[in-house]
């Protein structure tokens, strides 16, 4: 079949193969898209079962530059989002990390970046969006009417209300460049008590701050980065060659290290290396990285090596080889509230033996059941990326469940797009049970999607 270039038309035959492909899925059978790319770190069941068809729900249908808003298919990835929104001069108002995360992934599974102290998540600048729904029907859910309660019950249900097929978002404008100020400190209340200023005042020392995040490498050593959009014209540095980002920050000077970036590298200062994940493939080393063809330093590619590892179980290999004991995988973002962060990182930098750590302030604007934040409060997103050595005598996910415990401690929240390890009564308590179950009977009511649980922590 031919494939209008009308991208109404185009759009309108992509909702048409999902709808129909998900038809054809036996009712019997779990329901998941059919798509190359995936930014989950949880192990599945697998399935013979077809997946949905999502291949024409790519692309970015229209941007409005006079309303600053641009309707955009459920697959598309930020990477083709930003490449049709900045010629207008414009971006969304909160671009996650990496390239291949998709504009309905981020809504359903949460997403956060340096704007989310004044923006919040990704979810809360969406106008309205359309929904393929557990019980087959595409709805239109908007902020308030008939469809209100999937609106606010959508962010963090991962595919198990429905899944979006195209979403009206804001976009603000931006200038052509980002101009960066490290700022080091020397331990970790200090930091946060910056943090929490630079949130109430958006700015700094008399200048205004527009993205704001903060690399940990020990407990004397961090940095906050403030970013200011700017017009003036200048030299730019390049962290997509040979030269990378986390380690441009590092510095001993008293007084903050300075940098100047495209705002389209900016945005994607972290994809080049995966924030710093790309050293566990050698692609920091500088023989390698002159080696490494630049197309491939990229987070999609490293995570096609981390998929090939999970399948062979390329790294326990080299590990037993050595004579050590297989590694335990602790891939995680929690959100803790400001004024407990310097605690937790204190107690992280102890128990779990993995550096560097990533801070992001976030305030939430509205009510999102799912993932309950308190409205106006400031919280602090830590991400952590890697793997600690696995203790047999300990259960599995020892220290992913050790971190559970803390966080919820703190009265935090845990990001579900990796492993989670809550027993049943925990996990609905902790995001939205009641609402979630109301919303499953009427979008959802013969149960074809998996339930969050189900999902999140069994892995089906």
């Amino acid at each position: 079949m031919k494939v209008p270039t009308d991208a109404r038309a185009r759009h309108d035959l992509a909702v048409g193969r999902l709808a129909a492909s998900y038809s054809a899925i036996p009712a019997n059978a779990p329901v998941r898209l059919a798509k190359k790319t995936s930014n989950l770190f949880r192990a599945r069941a697998r399935t013979d079962a077809p997946g949905l068809d999502v291949s024409l729900l790519d692309q970015v249908i229209e941007v409005d530059a006079e309303a600053r808003t641009a309707d955009v298919q459920g697959m598309c990835t930020y990477e083709h989002l930003v490449e049709a929104t900045l010629p207008h001069g414009l971006a969304p108002l909160v671009v996650p990390q990496l390239k291949t995360i998709t504009l309905g992934g981020a809504v359903t599974g949460l997403g956060i970046e340096s704007t989310s102290f004044r923006s919040g998540l990704p979810h809360e600048s969406v106008l309205e969006m359309d929904i393929l729904t557990g019980a087959g029907e595409i709805v239109t859910a908007r902020p308030e009417g008939e469809h209100a309660d999937l609106f606010h019950g959508f962010p963090n249900s991962y595919g198990t209300l429905g899944y979006a097929t195209r979403l009206r978002i804001a976009l603000e404008p931006v200038e052509p460049f980002v101009a960066l100020r490290h700022v080091r400190f020397h331990d970790l209340e200090s930091l946060v008590e910056t943090m929490g200023r630079i949130c109430d005042s958006r700015e700094h020392d008399g200048e205004r701050v527009d993205y704001l995040d903060g690399v940990v490498f020990s407990a004397t050593e961090s940095y906050l980065t403030l970013g200011r959009q700017t017009a003036q014209p200048g030299p730019v540095s390049d962290y997509t060659g040979q030269q990378v980002y986390y380690r441009s920050i590092q510095h001993d000077s008293p007084l903050p290290k300075v940098d100047r970036l495209t705002t389209h590298d900016y945005l994607w200062r972290w994809d080049t290396d995966w924030f710093w994940c790309s050293r566990a493939f050698g692609a920091q080393h500088p023989r390698v990285r002159r080696l490494w063809p630049r197309r491939y330093r990229r987070s999609s590619f490293y995570w096609k090596l981390i998929a090939l590892d999970h399948r062979f179980d390329v790294a326990d290999r080299l590990e037993a080889r050595k004579g050590r004991p297989p590694r335990e995988r602790v891939v995680q973002d929690i959100e803790v509230p400001l004024g407990r962060t310097a605690g937790f990182v204190h107690w992280f930098l102890r128990e779990i033996p993995i550096e560097p750590i990533w801070l992001c302030p976030v305030r939430s604007k509205g009510e999102w059941p799912l993932y309950p934040l308190k409205p106006g409060e400031t919280y602090v997103n830590v991400g952590f990326w890697s793997s600690v050595p696995r203790d047999p005598d300990q259960p599995e996910g020892a220290a992913n469940r050790l971190i559970e415990e803390q966080v919820t401690a703190l009265e935090g929240h845990k990001s579900l797009y990796s492993d989670a390890y809550y027993d049943e009564t925990q996990f609905w308590r902790l995001y939205g049970g009641d609402t979630y179950a109301d919303l499953k009977r009427r979008y959802d009511p013969k149960s074809r999607l998996l339930d969050l649980y189900s999902k999140a922590v069994q892995r089906k």
